[in-house]
C-alpha cells in the first residue's frame, strides 16, 4: 500500500515543476521561485511517504517474523508434550512388567523373597545407623 505522502508530495513536485517552467518561459521570477519551492515541498512530502511506507514494510516484516517464531515455539512445545507422554506411557509400561515379574517370582520362590528382602532391610538399617555416628 502507497502512503497518500507519495501520491500528493508527487503531485505537488510536478506542479511546482510545471510552475517553475512556465515562470521561466513568461520570465515572471515570482511563479519560478514558488514553483521551484513547490517542487521542493513535494518532493520532501514524496520523501517523508517513502519513508513511512519503509517503516510500514519493516514493522509487517517484523511482525511476519514474530508470528513465524512463535509457530516454531509452539512446534518444539507440542514435540516436547509428545515426547514427555510417549515417555510416561513406556515409564507406566515397564512399571507394570516389572511388577508382574517381581510378583510372579515371589509367588513362585517365597522363601527366597523372604530372606532377599530380609537382607535388604539390614543394608537399609546399616546404612541408617552409619549416617548418626
Amino acid at each position: 500500500m502507497i502512503d497518500t505522502d507519495r501520491i500528493t508530495g508527487a503531485a505537488k513536485e510536478l506542479g511546482g515543476k510545471i510552475q517553475g517552467a512556465v515562470g521561466d518561459l513568461t520570465g515572471s521570477h515570482r511563479d519560478s521561485a514558488e514553483g521551484r519551492f513547490r517542487e521542493a515541498q513535494g518532493a520532501a512530502e514524496n520523501v517523508y511517504g517513502q519513508a513511512k511506507d519503509t517503516v510500514r514494510h519493516a514493522a509487517d516484516r517484523a511482525q511476519d517474523y514474530a508470528g513465524q517464531a512463535s509457530g516454531r515455539a509452539q512446534d518444539y512445545a507440542d514435540q516436547a508434550q509428545d515426547y514427555a507422554e510417549d515417555a510416561y506411557e513406556r515409564g507406566s509400561h515397564y512399571l507394570r512388567r516389572g511388577t508382574r515379574q517381581v510378583s510372579h517370582q515371589v509367588a513362585e520362590y517365597p522363601l527366597a523373597s523372604l530372606v532377599i528382602a530380609g537382607l535388604v532391610g539390614f543394608g537399609l538399617g546399616l546404612l541408617v545407623n552409619a549416617n548418626r555416628d
